[in-house]
């Protein structure tokens, strides 16, 4: 049985708005659950979900939920429990009398609090640890995009077989949540940050309850960026924000070329570039030579691979590789507000500063976006070579096209200045 719109077919009756959903819990929970708003404008998942049900097919229904993410609430407090998962909560649906796991997808998850936090499931984790006497998930319970789908045995074989077949969730799409910024100042600073949302199949313009998930939120911290704790996320957003993670070479080689640029009222040519890189770099030791021969060669490459394939002009350059740092920033500040080390305030005050930042580095959104993927690939290709760097040039290119071509995109519809 597949129902939405806040309603079931059995029993009769509205069914509890989402704050009352959760508002039992074990005895082990400390404090109360945040209380739930009114719904916010869904994203395309909801709509899908909502035409999904309105078209009263089961496995139409089933199919949007393997391709996204589903999302439990947990006490912070177990989600801090090394090397244990809490089970799978469970609501009472008082129009069905029915006993449900409630999940929540990516654009109706509430507010941001301190001690409430999310885990990520998917409808595949869902059948595997599903609880034997429970034969309902609630999606969305009470909700304008709400789904009651059965769960008995069969039918969790069945979510097993669809979380195969599409292999999880979404990637390398445009998701908007219509109910966050969608023009200013906040939310051009978040879409500084769309390139790594698209990347994963995740909301660019939200600063919420999760970015990906806690646990994921806080192990992508420590891995790869080394942060464990508040004090080194500050001291790492400062680094990002200051631009000196990017590369201090590869920036050097790249103001060499502009300033002989301003100097001469042209683009240098190739050959007067590297010989005022060679001067640059005559003092240098041989390891920073090395390098800069090698980012300008690479620049050189992807910047002529990029007018073949028509997103850079026939005269334009990439001048500076701040974008990397800058984009990258912005999600480690989502991130870093996924797992509790900041709070929703201080993290727009943040995404706001890296907003100016990037409009003082570039003059539009192309430039920005072409910034950010010239330092994604150059990097790959000093790192392991050409070869490998196809794979990331091809999705970087991709990702650049969804974000400047896509009428529903950010670069599309907010003014750079």
């Amino acid at each position: 049985m597949i129902t939405g719109n806040g309603a079931v077919t059995e029993g009769g009756g509205a069914v509890a708005p989402p704050h009352e959903a959760y508002r039992t819990q074990p005895p082990a929970y400390a404090g109360k659950p945040p209380a739930y708003p009114a719904p916010s404008p869904p994203t395309g998942i909801e709509r899908a979900l909502e035409a999904a049900v309105e078209g009263g097919g089961g496995d139409a229904v089933v199919e949007v939920l393997a391709r996204t993410r589903l999302y439990v609430l947990v006490a912070r407090l177990h989600a801090d429990i090394p090397g244990w998962t809490a089970p799978l909560p469970t609501i009472r649906d008082e129009a069905s009398r029915r006993t449900c796991v409630p999940v929540l997808t990516p654009g109706m998850l509430p507010p941001w609090h301190p001690e409430w936090v999310f885990r990520e499931v998917s409808l595949g984790e869902l059948a595997r640890t599903w609880p034997y006497d429970v034969r309902r998930l609630a999606v969305n319970h009470g909700t304008p995009y709400a789904a009651m789908v059965d769960a008995r045995p069969k039918h969790l074989k069945a979510w097993l077989r669809a979380d195969e077949r599409t292999g999880g969730p979404e990637r390398r799409v445009l998701l908007t949540d219509s109910g966050g910024p969608l023009y200013g100042p906040l939310a051009h600073g978040l879409a500084l940050g769309a390139h790594l949302a698209v990347t994963n199949g995740l909301i660019w313009n939200r600063l919420g309850a999760a970015y990906e998930d806690y646990a994921t939120d806080r192990s992508r911290l420590r891995s790869p960026w080394g942060i464990p704790h508040r004090a080194e996320y500050r001291d790492r957003l400062a680094s990002l924000m200051k631009n000196q993670l990017v590369g201090r070479v590869q920036e050097a080689v790249l103001r060499t070329r502009h300033t002989l640029a301003a100097r001469l009222g042209r683009t240098p040519t190739r050959e007067e570039w590297a010989e005022a890189v060679a001067r640059t770099f005559a003092a240098r030791d041989v390891d920073d030579r090395a390098l800069a021969d090698r980012s300008l060669f690479f620049i050189a490459l992807y910047e002529d691979r990029l007018r073949a394939d028509g997103a850079l002009a026939p005269d334009g350059r990439v001048d500076t590789l701040a974008a990397f740092d800058l984009g990258r920033a912005v999600n480690v500040v989502r991130l870093a507000l996924g797992a509790r080390y900041g709070d929703p305030h201080e993290a727009e005050q943040d995404v706001l500063r890296l907003g100016e930042l990037a409009r003082e580095a570039y003059t539009s959104w192309a430039d920005f976006s072409l910034g950010y993927l010239m330092a994604r690939i150059v990097h790959r290709a000093e790192d392991d070579g050409p070869e490998a760097a196809e794979h990331t040039y091809q999705q970087s290119l991709a990702e650049h096209r969804i974000l400047t071509q896509d009428p529903t995109s950010p670069y599309r519809n907010i003014p750079w200045s």
